[in-house]
């Protein structure tokens, strides 16, 4: 008997037919996808395509269409590599002063370890510098600048501190001096160190912030003070905000509570500011 070896052969048109259907089953797996990204934005603050793609069994270019699709609903916002969680506004003064604490406490307590008696400090508004002024409570002679209310309070019951308390129209959410007159304040002082707050830290190592207002403020502390530190806690890592703070790549350092995703610290070490983590 003889045997005959059958061997198939594509022709163009079953090769555009495969295509199609591949296409036809990636469209219509597409909403399992997008649902399993947003949890997993939900979890982690970021994703990243290509371990989207190896989770999927998907192509990097489906998966960037995925992300694509999302962020012009608005859901997410394309970052290089990925995708992050967009925040458009932050929360209020008092709903943040409980989250994190310990994180919190162990920055303030490495911020102060940067201070001597006798400088003059910039402390911005938010929780992290509040915890920044709890830490210095042992240090003399200081001259503290401030547009936040809970720092002014804080400080001025310490002895042989002075505290300067910069004018402007109080934001009632941050609980702090915000706008023209504040920024027109800051420029009358000489400043050793300033402490500086932000919305978050970017997947590209990029310090940012929710208003132009802040932005501004913490740029110009930037220029002027001798030293400037971003103090951010752990919860920021990845976190993309509306807004760049022009210049941020000037300051001396970043003081965190733990060391960011390796991607991060390699881009922020890059872009200039030193990452100190706290002890």
């Amino acid at each position: 008997m003889t045997r005959f070896a059958v061997r198939l052969v594509k022709t163009p048109k079953m090769i555009a037919d495969i295509r199609m259907s591949d296409s036809q089953n990636a469209r219509a797996l597409a909403p399992r996808r997008h649902g399993e990204i947003l949890r997993r934005l939900a979890a982690d603050g970021t994703v990243s395509i290509t371990e989207l793609a190896d989770f999927f069994d998907v192509s990097r270019q489906t998966i960037r269409r995925d992300l694509k699709h999302l962020a012009e609903r608005g859901q997410l916002d394309l970052v290089h590599g990925g995708a992050t969680l967009f925040e458009a506004t932050e929360a209020a003064f008092t709903e943040r002063r409980g989250e994190n604490a310990a994180a919190k406490a162990s920055i303030g307590r490495a911020a102060a370890g940067l201070v001597r008696d006798g400088m003059v400090v910039f402390l911005d508004s938010g929780t992290t510098t509040l915890a920044v002024a709890h830490a210095l409570a042992e240090r003399k002679n200081l001259t503290i600048c401030t547009t936040s209310l809970s720092i002014a309070l804080q400080m001025c019951r310490q002895p042989l501190v002075r505290v300067h308390m910069l004018g402007g129209e109080i934001d009632p959410a941050e609980e702090a001096a915000v706008g023209i007159d504040a920024l027109e304040a800051i420029s009358h002082f000489r400043v050793d160190v300033a402490f500086l707050g932000g919305g978050g830290l970017s997947p590209d190592g990029e310090v940012t912030d929710f208003t132009r207002n802040g932005a501004e403020q913490r740029s110009r502390m930037i220029a002027m003070a001798a030293k400037a530190y971003f103090i951010l806690d752990s919860s920021k890592f990845g976190r993309l905000t509306p807004l760049r703070i022009p210049r941020f790549e000037a300051a001396t350092g970043v003081i965190v509570d733990a060391r960011p995703p390796q991607a991060i610290c390699e881009a922020l070490e890059r872009r200039g500011p030193g990452l100190i983590v706290a002890a």
